[in-house]
């Protein structure tokens, strides 16, 4: 997995939780409900420490992106504005456990097809400078060219 995000579903009704997890599915996210023991047990086995799992509040899933890093954080933060119950408790990011805070400012990056498409973007802006300026002076030669044409006729 890329990221993973603790929430505490307590509170959302069954109808709402199956929501939100039809909307992590569609975005190649997995979610799972498991008691804090397992889920302490998995981290332990993945060498990733530094996380007080048992301390969190609530029943926890994990929402884990194996795609894109910023998805589990960014549909979570969506999905909240419509759910207040739902809590974002903190994740996982690079093998490093990070706070609620991080993960919210996580929710605010851009998707990754976004960043690709501002990458190229950028990319692309210095050529298509180029090219403008070299057929501002081919149109500079060939307008040359037709006054000295049309003065000869």
């Amino acid at each position: 997995m890329k990221s993973a995000v603790f929430i505490n579903y307590s509170g959302l009704n069954v109808k709402s939780f199956e929501n939100l997890r039809q909307l992590l599915r569609d975005e190649e996210v997995e979610c799972n409900v498991a008691k804090k023991t397992l889920i302490k047990r998995a981290l332990d086995e993945a060498k990733l420490s530094g996380m007080d799992i048992k301390g969190l509040d609530g029943q926890i899933a994990v929402a884990m992106g194996f795609k894109d890093e910023v998805a589990p954080a960014r549909i979570l933060k969506k999905f909240q504005k419509d759910n207040v119950t739902l809590q974002i408790l903190g994740g996982i990011l690079e093998g490093s456990y990070i706070e609620q805070a991080k993960v919210m400012e996580l929710a605010n990056l851009p998707s990754r097809e976004q960043l690709l498409a501002q990458f190229v973007g950028s990319l692309r802006a210095p050529l298509v400078g180029i090219v403008n300026v070299l057929q501002g002076n081919m149109r500079g030669f060939i307008n040359a060219l037709n006054a000295i044409k049309e003065q000869k006729a």
